[in-house]
């Protein structure tokens, strides 16, 4: 299945024009791609996954030197554009969690719909555990934990009880099959017992939402007064992280309201221009199914710098 790049006409409206774009997760291109031919003088592309480097390196060789791409994680956008002698950005875009692409080789791991290892790691020569890791050593209460925190997963408990007396578990039909024995799917469900889980297993291997709270004040410091950032999240522990984050960036004081004089010193350094998330209009859902959960929110960074 061929990559479609999520409400792509909004993040051009919003990000251009501009000169240094930076894309922390180029997958297969795709908005990379649109960038360039709608004027960005030079984009920088970023991935942990190799095989997504790979496509988007012949989705990109036609603009030559106008595109960069680094085997790099977006947490570290700053060092990646220093690499490349930029010190400041026009605009940087930022597309979270797991590609349709990823989903769709089932040699990766993610999807339950189809036998594959249970690995999940976006950089499968990174130091980071396998889902299957995880899966086999985390104790009962551990396990418990990861589903309820990453997959808001409400029998949690239950499952990690079934999953510990029946492991070891080595791929992810084994894993989904005996997720389901224990929360059989009834019909008129929208969404496989298993979702949550591997979604919460995915989260935790990969350390994403660790490494947006990283980004996020790191991707505003590089930004150019002007600059803005776009960030398009697909589950509510995601976007709860980027609402939270812009929100504190676009605020003065944060003193308890109790406080009747300002000691903090925290200073605004971005403005909202999205108070609510643009999302997918239903003709955009039609074409492509994934935006259905997008919702992208986007900040300008303000004219008097105060970077921490």
């Amino acid at each position: 299945m061929q990559h479609v790049p999520v409400l792509l006409e909004p993040i051009l409206e919003h990000l251009l024009p501009a000169e240094r774009v930076i894309d922390g997760t180029v997958g297969a291109g795709g908005h990379s791609r649109a960038l360039l031919e709608h004027g960005a003088g030079a984009v920088l592309g970023l991935d942990v996954d190799p095989d997504a480097l790979a496509i988007a390196r012949e989705t990109l060789a036609p603009f030559g030197e106008r595109a960069h791409l680094m085997h790099a994680s977006y947490a570290d956008m700053r060092a990646a554009a220093a690499a490349i002698g930029w010190d400041a950005v026009d605009a940087i875009l930022l597309d979270l969690g797991v590609s349709s692409m990823q989903l769709d080789r089932p040699e990766r791991g993610f999807a339950f719909r189809a036998e594959g290892p249970l690995d999940m790691r976006f950089d499968p020569g990174g130091q980071r555990p396998t889902a299957a890791e995880l899966v086999n050593t985390l104790d009962e209460d551990e396990l418990a934990e990861l589903f309820f925190r990453y997959g808001e997963e409400p029998q949690g408990r239950r499952l990690a009880r079934a999953i510990v007396r029946a492991r070891p578990f080595h791929t992810t039909s084994a894993l989904a099959s005996a997720i389901e024995r224990v929360m059989p799917r009834r019909h008129g469900d929208k969404i496989h017992p298993a979702t949550r889980v591997f979604q919460a297993l995915r989260i935790a291997v990969n350390d994403e939402l660790g490494v947006i709270e990283r980004a996020l004040p790191e991707a505003i410091s590089l930004l150019r007064p002007g600059g803005r950032l776009a960030v398009i999240s697909f589950h509510s522990l995601e976007d709860r992280i980027v609402k939270n984050t812009f929100r504190l960036e676009a605020t003065d004081c944060i003193c308890p309201p109790q406080v009747p004089v300002c000691v903090c010193g925290h200073e605004a350094r971005v403005r909202l221009l999205t108070r609510k998330p643009i999302v997918a209009d239903s003709e955009e859902i039609a074409r492509n199914p994934r935006s259905r959960s997008a919702k992208l929110r986007i900040v300008e960074k303000l004219s008097v710098d105060h970077d921490r």
